[in-house]
């Protein structure tokens, strides 16, 4: 037939893929980006290769380095021209601190990490013994940009030396609140803060002898809470812990679900947009629900947020009750009502706790007595003064810290009737002279309950690039994992079974009662996964 080849007609030969050479250069700056901590996907978008050519670089790494060392003159006088171990090292550890400062909202400045940058670098250098006239580094601003390109940084937040408009977001928040006709029952803040949970005054002899002591040290270990709660300051949410360990030994026998906190993990002790997710979703929702029926209220809430990177943006898609606005980023820090007092009147409560602790358990003179008992002061301990600190602070301290953002619903004038923060580090100085653990003021108290806002300092960040030390796992029990991920595939086939499944029901049932009774049950039950079917849509879609 015209038009058509015969069977026997040769055919036309494809053109053949041109095979890209990888050099021995590239596989070693690929080996070089998996040395300082970066991923897979990012390696292979940043050289341009495909991510399985990347994965076999990496699993024939002896390979390629035991041929770098008989590599061509050429090739070696161009190796040795890579940066120092100490660079490398320094490099990564600016990031983690650049990521903790993103973690806890802190605005930052070009100086501000050029001087980080070089702090490290020169601890780094003392610390390895490195002498060299050609190891100095001025952190220049060339250098940050290149720094920014290797390590493909997320965007933080660069603070602004225009003033922040404080008087603009109250009345855009009154008017969600009138549109929404919100109470100060239904409004809520939260806001996370980090706690060094075994962490003395410098001049007790408990932090003395601590830092004479080699290795780690249990008052560098944080972990990191979110508090929140309503503008009635009637309604405490239940804390939400996120520590370096999911199955530390203190924990040991104890059921996690009734602890007086939400208890979650992460290697750097930080929240991450899944937790935050999970808490939403699982905690949050659930708490506003019952409190509402508990209260005569409309299930229905408002809760502010800051712009924190844990903190989703498509919140508000996952519930048909709650909604959620973001304050504006140079207004956050001093507006927001968490961050008015609430974390620090905490604070102040949990080492007034901590101290009432030790009393309680010594007879407050024997000071061998008092240093078994802190050396046996475990994570648990802390949970329980923690969930007794924050059952103390006054519904009027809650209350009275949104008065910068919603004045009228401020309904605790007097101020006799909040924490007053002075008065309970009196009350600490007093009991720490009860407690035989050396002098200590209300200045050693103030900046013990200060230095829970810092920075990680150097010798922190090299211990988190470490295993986590203090409190270890249990032995033969891994660590859990992270929040599980399920597909939009896997969750549209689960919503095909329970269709089938419903669908039997509902032809052979011999009442129709049954079948709305259980049709309801079930799709109640699988609502929180449609929502979370929602989410993926939609965030699928935004992606492309």
């Amino acid at each position: 037939m015209p038009g058509k080849r015969p069977r026997n007609a040769t055919a036309i030969p494809r053109a053949k893929r041109e095979r890209k050479a990888i050099t021995l250069d590239v596989k070693l700056e690929v080996l070089r980006r998996f040395e300082v901590g970066e991923k897979l996907s990012q390696v292979a978008k940043a050289l341009g290769l495909a991510v399985s050519t990347v994965a076999t670089i990496r699993d024939n790494k002896e390979k390629i380095k035991a041929s770098s060392q008989i590599a061509t003159p050429l090739r070696a006088s161009r190796l040795t021209r890579h940066r120092s171990a100490v660079m490398e090292t320094m490099e990564r550890l600016l990031r983690v601190w650049l990521e903790d400062q993103s973690q806890r909202n802190v605005p930052l400045s070009v100086t501000v990490i050029q001087e980080k940058a070089k702090s490290l670098f020169d601890d780094l250098q003392r610390e390895q013994g490195e002498r060299s006239q050609t190891a100095k580094f001025s952190a220049s601003k060339g250098w940050f940009v290149r720094f920014k390109e290797r390590h493909c940084l997320p965007h933080f937040k660069m603070s602004s030396a225009a003033p922040g408009k404080e008087d603009v977001y109250p009345e855009i928040l009154k008017s969600i609140i009138q549109e929404g006709e919100y109470t100060p029952q239904q409004v809520f803040n939260v806001d996370e803060t980090g706690l060094y949970w075994k962490r003395m005054p410098e001049r007790t002899f408990i932090s003395v002898e601590e830092k004479a002591e080699p290795g780690f040290k249990s008052s560098k270990d944080r972990l990191m809470l979110l508090l929140g709660g309503n503008a009635a300051g009637d309604f405490k949410l239940k804390p939400l812990l996120v520590y370096h360990s999911e199955n530390p030994k203190a924990l040991e026998g104890y059921s996690k679900p009734n602890l007086p906190v939400i208890w979650r993990s992460n290697k750097k002790a930080w929240a991450t947009r899944s937790i935050f997710h999970e808490w939403f979703t699982y905690f949050f929702c659930p708490a506003i629900e019952k409190y509402c029926a508990q209260n005569n209220l409309t299930n229905k809430a408002l809760l502010i947020l800051d712009n924190a990177p844990c903190h989703p943006v498509n919140l508000s898609d996952l519930s048909d009750n709650v909604r959620v606005e973001y304050l504006h980023d140079n207004t956050a820090d001093s507006i927001q009502p968490m961050g008015q007092g609430v974390a620090s009147t905490f604070k102040a409560h949990y080492l007034r706790r901590t101290f009432e602790h030790i009393l309680e358990a010594t007879d407050g003179d024997d000071t061998a007595e008092i240093r078994e008992f802190w050396r046996k002061y475990s994570i648990m301990d802390a949970v329980d003064n923690i969930a007794i600190a924050w059952e103390e602070l006054r519904p009027a301290t809650m209350n009275t810290v949104w008065k910068k953002i919603w004045p009228e619903c401020v309904q605790f004038q007097s101020v006799s009737q909040t924490d007053n923060i002075a008065q309970l580090q009196q009350n600490i100085v007093t009991l720490a002279k009860s407690v035989a653990l050396g002098e200590v003021g209300e200045a050693d108290v103030d900046q013990l309950l200060q230095s829970h806002e810092e920075g990680l300092s150097n010798e922190e960040l090299v211990q988190l690039e470490q295993e986590p030390a203090g409190e270890e796992e249990e032995e033969g029990e891994e660590a859990a994992p992270a929040l599980r991920q399920l597909t939009t595939r896997e969750l549209s086939a689960a919503f095909s079974h329970f269709e089938a499944g419903l669908q039997v029901l509902t032809s052979n049932s011999p009442d129709d009662a049954w079948n709305l009774k259980v049709s309801r049950a079930v799709n109640d039950a699988i609502s929180c996964y449609r929502d979370l079917y929602s989410e993926k849509e939609w965030r699928s879609k935004q992606l492309s």
